[in-house]
């Protein structure tokens, strides 16, 4: 037994020595825990201090971005305009018998070439055969008529200058002569209208083309005020493409051509098919309507294109291009260069005074092909960023060069690949 030191009461002393042991452990713990923690913020504080300085090494050593440029400068730049339309035939006839009979003959092979005066269809001319010949014996009467009646009034003429027959009888008889005179023009009229119909019994073609399918047969009876024509013949060399254009469009050109901002295009116009396929031959513009269709807004272009094959048809649905206007201080921008802010407003980075990337807006109007058409925000002379525009800021500093064009790959043989791979980086500069 021992007494503790401040009389406490006795403790073993084996239970103090177990206790003195516990209580080592736990300083030992806590004087490993102060040493971790101390470790760790000094580890802290060292990566806080290089990250920093790797910052600061980096701002140093990063260089002025490059960024390649083109100098700009107005230019004449085609307006292209695509319309939609259709061909339709440069002549349609529709054939129509002129008396009234029956069909006896059809003289042509349907959907077949024709040419103007052949013949298509053969009406029986029995009547109007017989026709002819009653007024050709109508005409010889009168002939006959006329022949008496010239000769006494030849007769009474000198009588009557010499009071032998009355004034009264010779008046009559000159008069007389002169009614079978028109009595013959008239008979002869008849007998060239009776020839005329005997001639309409033989239905001629009035134009050169292709005609389609007869639409009256041998047997059927036709008269001249009939609807339905007996067939429908179509020149299609060459052929017309009409299309439509907005009347508005049409409006602010010609205030463009009237202002001077603009210049007349070209005439010629080229042809897009049905299937995306190009027309190998181009075709010109004839004119454009004087009126608006009220119901579309459109105003009808007529272009005419050649047609030796017969490979366009009335009807085909095509796309006209053509360049309708001339800007002659346009800027042609390539496609990259030209950015676009949350607005939709287009802009682009010129290089600046000092060397400094300048944010420009800019007014496109289309594109040309790989470029923008730009007609305002530029000026002769400005140097456009093109390459390099993805890390531009308003005013920051840059390094500009000249754009080049992109480089080319050409590929090695598959044995030669170890052996150019050593100088791939070298020639890729």
């Amino acid at each position: 037994m021992a007494l503790s030191g401040d009389g406490a009461g006795p403790v073993d002393a084996r239970q103090g020595s177990g206790g003195g042991s516990r209580v080592g452990h736990s300083v030992s713990r806590v004087v490993v825990r102060a040493s971790l923690i101390l470790a760790w913020s000094l580890s802290l504080s060292l990566s806080v201090s290089l990250a920093a300085c790797g910052e600061a090494g980096d701002k140093k050593k990063r260089p002025t971005p490059e960024a390649g440029f083109i100098v700009v400068a107005p230019q004449a730049v085609p307006l292209a305009t695509t319309l939609g339309g259709r061909t339709v035939a440069y002549a349609t006839s529709e054939v129509r018998p002129q008396i009234t009979g029956v069909i006896r003959a059809r003289r042509f092979t349907e959907g077949g070439l024709v040419t103007k005066g052949q013949p298509l269809f053969e009406i029986d001319p029995s009547l109007y055969r017989a026709s002819v010949d009653q007024a050709a014996a109508a005409l010889m009467s009168a002939q006959a008529n006329a022949d008496a009646a010239a000769q006494r009034a030849e007769r009474l003429r000198p009588l009557a200058s010499m009071e032998a027959v009355s004034q009264q009888d010779y008046t009559d008889a000159a008069a007389q002569a002169r009614q079978t005179r028109a009595a013959v023009a008239q008979a002869r009229a008849q007998l060239e209208t009776a020839r005329i119909n005997l001639r309409f019994t033989t239905v001629p073609t009035p134009i050169s083309g292709r005609i389609g399918r007869a639409l009256s047969t041998a047997g059927a009876l036709v008269n001249a005020n009939q609807v339905a024509p007996l067939a429908v013949i179509q020149q299609l060399d060459p052929i017309y493409v009409d299309v439509q254009q907005s009347s508005a469009d049409l409006l602010a050109l010609r205030r463009a051509l009237a202002s001077g901002g603009a210049q007349a295009g070209s005439t010629s116009v080229r042809l897009k098919l049905e299937d995306g396929s190009d027309y190998p031959l181009p075709g010109t513009i004839q004119f454009s309507e004087v009126m608006v269709n009220e119901g579309t807004g459109t105003v009808t272009l007529r272009a005419r294109f050649p047609n030796p094959d017969g490979f366009l048809l009335p009807g085909m649905f095509v796309q006209a291009t053509f360049d309708q206007s001339v800007n002659p201080a346009a800027f042609l921008i390539p496609q990259a260069a030209v950015q676009r802010d949350f607005g939709g407003e287009a802009f682009v980075y010129v290089v600046g005074p000092g060397n400094k990337a300048l944010r420009r807006p800019v007014q496109t109007a289309r594109v040309v092909g790989a470029n923008w058409v730009v007609t305002g925000g530029l000026k002769r002379g400005d140097r456009v960023i093109t390459q390099g525009t993805g890390n531009l800021k308003h005013g920051a500093p840059i390094r500009p060069v000249p754009a080049s064009k992109p480089e080319r790959v050409v590929a090695r043989p598959a044995g030669k690949m170890g052996a150019g791979a050593g100088n791939g980086s070298g020639g890729g500069r």
